[in-house]
């Protein structure tokens, strides 16, 4: 009942009828793991400047079917977050714009579930351009790896086992190779093996090892 009204009160907000295939049911088994490289941390401040999405079937990872875009921010972004990502002024202003962008990311995406690091961070990101373009927020189901690790890793752990979420832990956890972080095709990539491999594991019923300290400790985002 609730998922009903939802769609209903989503397809009411949507301006543009095109983009109603979001409400689709995903085909069977598929996702696309999603990564975005922004100015800062501020969804309705900052920009982004670069994108990029994987789609996984099954457990295949189709890494050269990817959508990947620079994009070409209203404002330039500034020193810090050059250090982060890498992209300079020069880079982003060969991008394109986000409304050039966007209709191409949703159409790549479409109604399949997205997959991420703080997944939710990237989606408000993409938010904040969808409410102006057409309307509405995404309607995808999400999917957060670091919530699925910690259930393999420290579903059953005592209360003040040391939790360490940072996106480099799980990745050697998992046995992920080093693609670089705060690239938006490599960090998509690493996010959808993290994915594969946790999915695995819980098929499998296997549980992840831990130390027993008993510190509560958790990661900065995107740490």
């Amino acid at each position: 009942m609730i998922a009903w009204l939802r769609r209903r009160l989503w397809r009411a907000a949507l301006a543009d009828p095109d983009f109603l295939f979001l409400l689709d049911d995903p085909p069977e088994d598929e996702a696309v793991s999603l990564d975005c490289e922004t100015t800062g941390l501020d969804p309705w401040v900052d920009e982004i400047v670069a994108i990029a999405a994987v789609p996984v079937i099954g457990n295949r990872i189709a890494a050269s079917r990817r959508f990947e875009a620079v994009v070409k921010p209203e404002r330039m972004p500034e020193a810090g977050s050059i250090k982060v990502h890498g992209l300079r002024r020069r880079d982003v202003a060969r991008g394109r714009p986000m409304a050039e962008v966007l209709p191409e990311l949703l159409r790549f995406i479409g109604p399949r579930p997205l997959v991420g690091y703080y997944i939710d961070f990237d989606v408000r990101m993409i938010d904040r351009y969808a409410l102006h373009q057409i309307g509405a927020r995404l309607p995808n189901r999400r999917i957060e790896v670091s919530s699925l690790y910690y259930d393999r890793k420290y579903g059953k752990a005592p209360p003040g086992t040391t939790v360490d979420l940072r996106f480099a832990s799980i990745r050697r956890e998992l046995g992920i190779p080093d693609l670089g972080q705060h690239d938006a095709f490599a960090d998509a990539l690493m996010a959808a093996m993290m994915w594969v491999k946790l999915r695995d594991l819980a098929a499998r019923g296997q549980w992840l090892k831990r130390d027993g300290r008993r510190e509560a400790t958790a990661a900065p985002l995107g740490a």
